[in-house]
Formats: C-alpha cells, sequence, structure tokens
C-alpha cells in the first residue's frame, strides 16, 4: 500500500491563525506538541513504511514539509514531494500522486488531507486495512458516524451491504441544519475526505468521468499539465458520478477543523462551555472560543456564544454559526492587499524563521531562529545595514572575507553592500536580535550568491512564497 497526504490548503477560513504564508496543517496549536500535518504523516506510518508515503502539496510549503518531517526524525525522499504549480482542488492532485506511484505499477493508494484531526489513529488503521480487500473494484470513501446534526459536512447516504462497508447510494452536499437532522435519523454519514483505491481503477474511472483531468496528465511537463485541467474536487469529479464507490463507516473522533465553529467542538470547555488557550478571567459568560497568543491579562464579562481569536497582528471577533464568514474577511483583505491577509508576524525560511518584533520609517527589529546546522544564503543589501546581537547559541559570521564566531551576548555589524552570512554550526537553535537600519527595508533589497535551497541571484524573498512555479525548488 502506498498513502497519499494533500497538503496544499491554505485554511484561510481559520484566519488569522491560519494564513496563506503559514496554514492550519502546519500549526502547532496551544495543547499540542505535534502540528496537524506532523500527526498526519505518523499516522501514514501505521499503514506504510517512509518510502511508500507521497505529499502533494505547492512551492510555498515544500520547505515546511521537509522541516516538519525532520523534526520527527525522519529523513525524507524529496522526490516524493510533488510540487503542483497551481492549486486545481483535489482531483489533479490525488491524480498527480497517482499517476507517480503507478510508475513503479499498480498499487492500494490511501489518500489522507493534512488539516484533520484524529484521535484514534488505530482504530482508523484497522478500518482501512479491512477495506483493503474492496479496492480491486472500488474507489472507498470513509464515512464518519455523526454525533449530531452538522451543517458544515458533506454527507453520504451508504446503500446495499458489502463483505465491508456499503456501496453508495447518493452523495448530499452541506445541508441546513433541518436537512442534516433528517439525515442523521435516516443512518448517513459525514463524508470525511479520506479515500482509497487501486491505481488502475482510479485512472479508468477519471478516465470515464473526468477526461479533462486524464487528458491534461497525458502531457509530459507539470506545468503544462496543470495550464490544462480544470479545477475540480474528487467528489465532484467522481464519487458523485462512479457506479464504483463504496463508504466504510468509522466510528472514531474526527474534525476537519473547517472552521471556528468546529473548531471550538473540538475541544473541550470548562463548566459554562467557555474554551480558552490561556489564562481568562470570565464573569457571566458561557459557550466562548478564546484563543490568545500574547501573555496578557484578559478579562470577558457578559459574552455569550463568541468567537475571539487574539494574534499580535490582528484580531478576530466573531459569533458562534457566523465563522464560515471569516474567509469574506480573508477576501476583503486581499482585495486591498493587506499583508495580513497572508503572512504572520513570523515568517518561515528553510533554515528556521524571523519574527518581526518592532518596525518604524527607517528601522526594523527581528529575531531570527536559525536551526542547528542551518545558514542563511551569502547575500548582500544596497540600502540597509544590520546589527546582529546573539542571544542563545553560537553564530558563524562571514562578512566579505572575513569569518568568525559570536557567542551569546556578542554582537557584530554589517554595512551595507557588504557581503554577509549568518548560520548555525551548533547543535541548538541559534537567536539573534537583528536591528536593520537605512531608507529602504524590503525583503526584495537582497542578492544571494550562494544558498544551500537554490536561491540565487536577486529575488524577493517574500515573493518567493506566493511566486509562480519555478523549477528549481528555491525552498
Amino acid at each position: 500500500m502506498k498513502t497519499i497526504i494533500l497538503a496544499g490548503g491554505s485554511g484561510t477560513r481559520l484566519w488569522p491563525l491560519s494564513r496563506d504564508n503559514f496554514p492550519k496543517q502546519f500549526l502547532k496549536l496551544k495543547r499540542m506538541d505535534k502540528s496537524i500535518f506532523q500527526m498526519s504523516f505518523e499516522r501514514c506510518l501505521k499503514l506504510t513504511g517512509l518510502e511508500e508515503i507521497y505529499i502533494v502539496t505547492n512551492i510555498n510549503y515544500k520547505f515546511w514539509v521537509l522541516g516538519q518531517i525532520e523534526e520527527l526524525g525522519y529523513k525524507f525522499n524529496e522526490d516524493h514531494i510533488l510540487v503542483e504549480p497551481s492549486g486545481k482542488n483535489t482531483l489533479p492532485a490525488i491524480y498527480y500522486g497517482v499517476v507517480e506511484i503507478q510508475k513503479g505499477g499498480d498499487d492500494i493508494v490511501a489518500v489522507f488531507p493534512s488539516d484533520h484531526l484524529i484521535e484514534d489513529d488505530d482504530g482508523l488503521t484497522r478500518v482501512i486495512k479491512q477495506g483493503e480487500q474492496l479496492a480491486d473494484k472500488h474507489v472507498i470513501t470513509f464515512g464518519i458516524h455523526p454525533k449530531k446534526p452538522h451543517t458544515g459536512y458533506g454527507y453520504i447516504r451508504p446503500k446495499e451491504p458489502l463483505t465491508v462497508g456499503y456501496s453508495v447510494e447518493e452523495f448530499k452536499e452541506k445541508p441546513d441544519l433541518e436537512t442534516a437532522q433528517i439525515y442523521l435519523e435516516k443512518g448517513y454519514l459525514w463524508n470525511s475526505g479520506m479515500f482509497m483505491f487501486k491505481t488502475d481503477v482510479f485512472i479508468e474511472e477519471v478516465r470515464q468521468y473526468c477526461p479533462e483531468v486524464y487528458n491534461a496528465f497525458q502531457l509530459s511537463d507539470i506545468k503544462e499539465v496543470y495550464n490544462n485541467t480544470i479545477s475540480i474536487s474528487i467528489d465532484y469529479g467522481i464519487m458523485e458520478k462512479s457506479g464504483r464507490t463504496a463508504v466504510i463507516p468509522v466510528d472514531i473522533r474526527w474534525s476537519d477543523l473547517g472552521s471556528f465553529d468546529t473548531f471550538y467542538e473540538k475541544f473541550s470547555g470548562d463548566e459554562n462551555g467557555n474554551i480558552s488557550f490561556s489564562d481568562v478571567t470570565l464573569i457571566n459568560s458561557v459557550n466562548n472560543l478564546l484563543y490568545t497568543n500574547e501573555d496578557k491579562a484578559v478579562a470577558v464579562i457578559g459574552a455569550e456564544d463568541l468567537i475571539v481569536i487574539d494574534e499580535k497582528d490582528a484580531l478576530l471577533i466573531c459569533k458562534k454559526g457566523y465563522s464560515e464568514k471569516v474567509k469574506d474577511v480573508v477576501n476583503k483583505l486581499k482585495s486591498t492587499n493587506d499583508p495580513k491577509a497572508d503572512y504572520h508576524l513570523t515568517t518561515y525560511r528553510p533554515w528556521g524563521s524571523y519574527t518581526i518584533l518592532e518596525e518604524g520609517f527607517f528601522y526594523k527589529i527581528k529575531r531570527i531562529s536559525v536551526l542547528p546546522g542551518k545558514k542563511l544564503s551569502l547575500q548582500l543589501h544596497h540600502h540597509r545595514s544590520e546589527h546582529w546581537v546573539v542571544v542563545k547559541g553560537t553564530a558563524k559570521v562571514t562578512v566579505n572575507a572575513l569569518v568568525k564566531f559570536v557567542r551569546s551576548g556578542e554582537s557584530t555589524f554589517v554595512k551595507s553592500g557588504y557581503k554577509h552570512r549568518l548560520e548555525n554550526p551548533g547543535k541548538v537553535i541559534l537567536e539573534v536580535i537583528e536591528v536593520q537600519l537605512g531608507q529602504y527595508l524590503e525583503e526584495d533589497d537582497i542578492i544571494r550568491f550562494d544558498d544551500d535551497f537554490g536561491r540565487v541571484g536577486t529575488d524577493d524573498a517574500e515573493s518567493e512564497l506566493n511566486s509562480s512555479y519555478k523549477e528549481v525548488a528555491v525552498l
């Protein structure tokens, strides 16, 4: 068996926690020591070996995928990270993985989104292995037994029993609450978005029911493939049309964290139904979700059914039941080119991360964290100088021809126009406070001369995260 993890979604309905440059699957939420992607990856390891896992993502997220797998202690085959040139929904993403897998011959494939929270991995693993017997004739989805009527999920109506699970009568889109109650009473299942099939069966179903995707993948260049394919979900493209679909019920605690309303349902609250992720003083308040990232005193009085998400640079206050509208907020911010739609104050790089602490017209202060054994590119800036103060670890600093070590409590200075590089030769994370001074402080004032991650020349470090697909993986 092979597994495919879909890791390209941006999760805009969880803004401001999740943003395009750091989406929900890579977040480590409070109370969690691993990201949702890392938990998905380990779930796949219960089914297959490391070499049997394929991950479909985009160029923006490739280094997160590699970094978070490395954090788990694994060295992953980069050839198994399939980079989509553009997002075209789930069917082209899954088909991309299937085509790559079938180059080694027919095999059974299980497909998992990277942004689902599942509490009983062992229970799910058992059900998936039981379902392998259907894979040579069916495209299988896994249905979750509903605990209550829910308007945020699609539904599946089972039909005749099979040796395991059922054939599918029909798929239903997200219903209103009254219809969801009817579905619950009639034994419908939630559509989990997890699938299993044999590669030749799936390819034939795509050829028959979605020839636009099938024909596009006859081209050899992946950019041309994505230029020619349509954007379509696997549900619309295959599952709702095929006569070979099956559903296997799974009785597990599952959430796709698709909105803050489902986020609220995932976690347990106090005796008044309040869920908070830090110390909050609550007076006469019930059924609220409170997520604050700063060490600040928070008090809530007389509030009911509110969602409050407090990040350093953004604040969301939303009435429960309206969290699907958060994506409209993101769209409005994007329409005005507000960077807060896409970027956190913390930006992740293949070598670590930096966080903007403060900025003004002619200065910017950052906290830079460099992972052990990693180094930034050899670079220069025309319009700014940089002061580096090491607060943790030891830095190996290159300035023109001079190479020196700067230890905790020591500092160094880089003039504008000087080639320089920051490196962590140690075994603990290097933390540096960087003070930039100059007339122009944007990230596109950079020329790279040498880089471990393929980024050389004049480039915009932020557009790296949002640019169109490049043949050389810059991350």
